[in-house]
């Protein structure tokens, strides 16, 4: 088990996820606390890293591409301090993160997680039901139906349709944008079938931002809807046969997974008789084999 605990929120490793707790602190970004607590299984992770700084440092977490609805919808584009994956580490407290990464890349490399691109989401996205109230409307989801209401912002070619309800089955796609400059942000949600859109401050799918601290939590909205939508990655559907013979291929038998268990001990010791892994380091990655028998 490794935890790190600060005021910026809390880390905890059992050795199969990471679990994420932000803080109380009133800095903690709106985002951040609505998406309340995270569990990150082992699986989804490519990456750790630890930052130094003068002044604090930041642990980050580096999710598989494709395996959380809310990172594949702000694709990179969420401000610094309402990143659920970072955590800002005060400088007597850089050991303690040191050792998670230790940790954490132990993990990885016991269990040889594929860092690449995922095909299905692997994290569940923000919970349901959800509202979210900014720009110039607002926006609820109950992980069926999202309805969308205009405010005194709005404008009149957008607002005169009336507020909209629409199933998540309607959907094509769903897109979210931060403001950025003197342009405005935008949560829009794409009808299946329907033609090129409008610009955001007209069209009745699609609620503009205008770069207020609440326009983040629109993120989180997207990223609930987009969890139900096909995954951008997915394979196209195994033919029939295909899938029959999936499903009638017999699972792998418990000696199988002690070959594989058994290997793995014997790699491990090579790594240490090699000198790659340290004595504590291969200590604690045999235990974890151990513990899988």
């Amino acid at each position: 088990m490794a935890e790190i605990i600060q005021k910026d929120g809390t880390w905890t490793f059992d050795g199969d996820a990471v679990r994420i707790v932000p803080g109380r602190d009133k800095g903690v970004a709106l985002l951040r606390q609505n998406l309340g607590e995270v569990v990150v299984p082992l699986r989804a992770l490519a990456g750790i890293s630890f930052e130094p700084g003068r002044k604090a440092g930041r642990l980050r977490l580096r999710l598989r591409e494709g395996a959380d609805p809310l990172l594949q919808v702000t694709g990179g584009r969420l401000p610094e301090g309402s990143d659920p994956y970072r955590l800002t580490v005060e400088p007597d407290r850089t050991g303690v993160a040191e050792y998670f990464v230790d940790a954490v890349r132990n993990a990885l490399l016991l269990d040889q997680v594929d860092p690449g691109a995922c095909d299905a989401y692997i994290l569940p996205g923000p919970a349901v039901p959800i509202s979210v109230g900014a720009g110039d409307g607002s926006v609820a989801f109950d992980g069926d139906r999202i309805a969308l209401e205009w405010n005194w912002t709005t404008e009149e070619a957008k607002s005169s349709g009336g507020p909209r309800e629409f199933r998540v089955a309607d959907l094509r796609a769903v897109e979210w944008a931060p403001s950025k400059g003197l342009e405005n942000g935008w949560l829009r949600f794409t009808l299946a079938g329907a033609g090129q859109a409008a610009a955001p401050k007209y069209d009745p799918y699609t609620v503009e931002l205008f770069g207020f601290k609440k326009d983040p939590l629109m993120a989180l909205v997207a990223a609930a809807v987009a969890v139900r939508l096909p995954h951008p990655a997915a394979r196209p559907a195994a033919p029939a046969e295909e899938a029959v013979a999936v499903l009638a291929a017999p699972a792998a038998s418990t000696a199988e997974d002690h070959d594989t268990l058994l290997r793995r001990l014997r790699e491990l010791g090579e790594l240490h008789r090699s000198g790659i892994l340290t004595a504590d380091e291969f200590t604690a990655a045999k235990q974890a084999v151990l513990r899988r028998f």
